[in-house]
């Protein structure tokens, strides 16, 4: 049975493949801040359901609707990148969760509130960290090409740290040397 349009969903904004048919950024679906459309959101889940991806993985601080994804039977990873967290930290647990997923061949879509500096840092920190380039700046380049823009400062500065600590993984010691940071009830 051929399925309707509206069942299809709608492609996220500003949706871009970063590792061909495996790891793909978009804007939060549905928007976000004054933006944002219940609607919208939903068509857009269901075209990521649809399109066979693994998960969608949040990065956005908050778990603002994280449950339209268990309304929708779309699986999702919350991984909290905020900027109020040292990045080293963030990243080291992180990526080595991401590159399990990608060695086990599942497709994910990454978001955060938008396609920002950050997260284009973050996706070409990766490939950095990861030894896919060679290069941070040779990381930078790719994700530029990608975006069809110029990566700002923070961006450029998250793919510097990432390459800086290619390989390495979260090591738990390090933790106690981070001061506690309260969630925010806001």
């Amino acid at each position: 049975m051929a399925k309707g349009k509206w069942a299809q969903g709608i492609e996220p904004r500003h949706f871009q493949w970063v590792i061909g048919e495996q790891l793909a950024i978009c804007e939060r679906p549905g928007g976000y801040g004054t933006n944002h459309r219940r609607v919208r959101r939903q068509e857009e889940i269901i075209w990521i359901r649809e399109n066979d991806f693994a998960f969608v993985v949040s990065l956005i601080p908050s778990d603002h609707n994280l449950h339209s994804y268990d309304e929708l039977g779309m699986p999702w990873k919350h991984w909290p990148f905020s900027p109020s967290l040292d990045p080293e930290i963030s990243l080291l647990q992180i990526y080595p969760e991401l590159r399990t997923l990608m060695d086990a061949g599942k497709k994910i879509v990454m978001h955060a509130d938008e396609v920002s500096d950050r997260l284009a840092g973050f996706v070409g920190g990766y490939l950095a960290w990861s030894s896919m380039v060679s290069e941070p700046d040779k990381a930078i380049i790719v994700i530029e090409r990608i975006l069809g823009r110029q990566m700002g400062p923070e961006g450029r500065s998250l793919v510097a740290q990432a390459a800086a600590m290619a390989g390495q993984v979260f090591e738990p010691a390090v933790l106690s040397e981070v001061p506690a940071v309260e969630a925010d009830e806001g």
